[in-house]
């Protein structure tokens, strides 16, 4: 089984964030089919339609450059307003334009959200749902992943919580044979 590379879309700009901690974590428990890097969105600046000129800016071209690479892409994201925060559908625009270029399309897709409350991001984790479909991005139905609580899930950077690993662990080698069952 060749391994597959797996692109993972952080939705927090901040170094130390709970949702970096949590990407982070899913990496740690992949299985051996799949290799996840962290594509930073921190240089993206919002996407604007007149900068898509012969030379549109250098990071555009990096972030297209390795979604196209990858063979699926993990969107770990935190819950702002009930959606996705900006930096995270900032960098969805980036991806899907120019019209008829986009880099998206058939990369298996699977979503985990993560709040400091009970929900467990389940709006963010819901609304990017709602999106990707448009992208044309098979989306992992099932398990979902909705990470509520997370604060009291690690100790510093270290995930404690025994039953979370082991969810992680599940939810991974389900994203797996999704991956296998869906690259192109």
């Amino acid at each position: 089984m060749a391994t597959k590379h797996i692109a993972v879309l952080v939705g927090s700009l901040r170094k130390e964030s709970f949702t970096r901690r949590v990407a982070n974590s899913l990496i740690a428990v992949a299985p051996d089919n799949l290799h996840l890097e962290i594509v930073e969105l921190r240089d993206l600046p919002l996407y604007n339609e007149d900068d898509e000129t012969a030379t549109p800016p250098a990071s555009f071209t990096a972030f297209r450059d390795a979604i196209r690479k990858a063979d699926g892409i993990l969107f770990c994201t935190p819950e702002y307003n009930r959606s996705v925060p900006g930096c995270l559908k900032n960098a969805i625009d980036v991806g899907s334009r120019p019209y008829g270029k986009a880099v998206f399309a058939n990369k298996p897709a699977a979503i985990v959200s993560v709040s400091p409350g009970a929900l467990g991001g389940f709006g963010a984790n819901h609304h990017l749902r709602q999106m990707l479909p448009f992208l044309n991005m098979p989306t992992m139905p099932a398990p979902e992943a909705y990470v509520g609580g997370v604060a009291s899930k690690y100790d510093g950077h270290q995930l404690t919580d025994e039953s979370t690993r082991a969810f992680f662990q599940q939810f991974m080698t389900a994203y797996g044979a999704w991956v296998d069952q869906h690259a192109v």
